[in-house]
């Protein structure tokens, strides 16, 4: 089962996508920015799930 970290990373990464494009299509360079800072931050929470199953997964073997 995935972690939850992965799971809300993963949503963190889409809605920053999202805040981005509506920054992009308003003109609005802070929300731009705000959407670009939300990608990466649920990249990095996306990577920390991903290693607490690897490691969750090795501790089954």
């Amino acid at each position: 089962m995935a972690d939850h970290d992965r799971i809300e990373g993963a949503a963190k990464n889409i809605g920053g996508k999202i805040k981005e494009g509506v920054g992009k299509i308003t003109g609005d360079e802070k929300l731009k920015a705000e959407g670009r800072a939300d990608q990466v931050e649920g990249k990095v929470q996306n990577t920390v799930g991903g290693i607490k199953d690897a490691v969750r997964d090795a501790d089954k073997r």
